[in-house]
């Protein structure tokens, strides 16, 4: 079976945004940077694509003009292996212009949406009815996900 990727639409800030996000996360490169060819209108020259992997990941971000834009029906979520990574994460991404939103999901400057979440969410918030509904509810209550809260939630 073929590999699936995202690609990401901007208006113009591709490259600025896979520079951002290779230096926010371990292990990340750009890769190839195509450009509008000659006869290509107003962006000829500009940046059309640029591929970028995140530790591994393969993506492409696109300059494709205003026509559309990033909104929180697609989310990249971010994996954490405690609170410290958490905490760089969510700090990192919603710097400079990003905005926080609820149940760990925020919006970075760039206005794509990712959820900063623990590794282990699934069993920390699934089992027992009356337990992921004591997961939930503190959720919820939160910002930014605090890993001791979501399981002492889990354990009351």
């Amino acid at each position: 079976m073929p590999r699936t990727y995202p690609c990401l639409w901007f208006d113009t800030a591709a490259e600025d945004a896979a520079k951002f996000y290779t230096a926010t996360f371990p292990n990340s490169s750009i890769g190839t940077v195509a450009r509008y060819p000659e006869g290509s209108g107003e962006r000829e020259g500009q940046v059309l694509t640029v591929a970028f992997e995140l530790d591994g990941a393969r993506y492409l971000a696109l300059n494709g003009g205003p026509e559309f834009s990033f909104d929180e029906a697609i989310s990249l979520m971010v994996d954490c292996a405690d609170q410290a990574e958490i905490d760089y994460y969510w700090e990192a991404l919603a710097a400079d212009g990003g905005s926080e939103g609820p149940c760990g999901w925020l919006k970075d400057r760039y206005g794509v949406s990712w959820q900063v979440v623990p590794k282990n969410w699934d069993e920390i918030a699934s089992g027992d009815p009356q337990r992921a509904a004591k997961v939930f509810a503190a959720m919820m209550t939160m910002k930014k996900l605090d890993i001791a809260a979501l399981e002492a939630a889990a354990e009351a």
